[in-house]
């Protein structure tokens, strides 16, 4: 795809959720496609390699958040994969964007991303949420949380809500059906100091695809405990 068709597409595309990408960043967007998708030929970042769709499901998608986000903001992305959402948020706010990953080949990759964008505001770390989220300078540490598809709400609350200060919130990205979900996780949200304030349903790609954003608030600190240890919030919910 040459740009000129990438930038229309994804200027009719951010309409839907009500932002606007200056040129420059759009061009930066481009280039961030064009590293994942060469780099995705070496190692599996992604399983969406079409050029339209990675425009919709993984840059639009990434952007419905960007309306929560400030420029003064420190944000962290837990569980970023190839950069989703915390690149593209990085490259539309000024907000210190920390990215989080256990493997450490995607780092290897959001690093070349950081150097070949210029994103003088994102941090790339190699490791576990659980462990990371005990370390001083990142517990409790945090304006925004965030993570896109990485585990039910009950499992994310204790992998997120740890790495937040008190007033702060995390943005949990999901899909369609998230009642039952948001249901299972109460008891979670709870006990790690959290309340859900907020459900956003989007409708994206000319209605065929469903989001919902659930906001949950820090309202008091995490206990001493939680995180508990690699594996043990997968295993033994809350």
């Amino acid at each position: 795809m040459e740009y000129n068709e990438f930038e229309q597409i994804f200027k009719n595309r951010e309409k839907e959720i009500n932002i606007d990408v200056s040129d420059e960043n759009i061009k930066r967007l481009y280039d961030y496609m064009k590293t994942l998708i060469d780099w995705n030929k070496k190692i599996n970042l992604t399983a969406i390699t079409d050029e339209k769709e990675i425009i919709e499901k993984h840059f639009i998608d990434s952007l419905t958040i960007l309306n929560y986000i400030k420029d003064s903001d420190k944000v962290v992305d837990v569980g970023t994969g190839a950069g989703f959402p915390g690149v593209p948020l990085a490259i539309n706010s000024a907000a210190k964007i920390t990215l989080i990953d256990s493997l450490n080949k995607r780092i290897n990759f959001l690093n070349e991303v950081k150097s070949k964008l210029n994103l003088d505001n994102v941090q790339n770390i190699h490791g576990r949420a659980e462990e990371i989220a005990r370390e001083k300078q990142h517990r409790e540490n945090y304006d925004v949380a965030v993570s896109r598809a990485v585990a039910p709400m009950n499992i994310l609350a204790e992998y997120l809500l740890p790495f937040v200060k008190v007033g702060g919130i995390c943005i949990c990205m999901k899909g369609p059906n998230i009642e039952e979900e948001i249901l299972d996780s109460k008891n979670a949200v709870e006990l790690l100091g959290g309340e859900v304030i907020d459900q956003v349903n989007m409708k994206l790609n000319d209605g065929n695809i469903s989001r919902n954003l659930i906001i949950i608030q820090k309202v008091k600190l995490t206990a001493d405990r939680y995180p508990r240890r690699p594996g043990v919030p997968e295993k033994q919910p809350l």
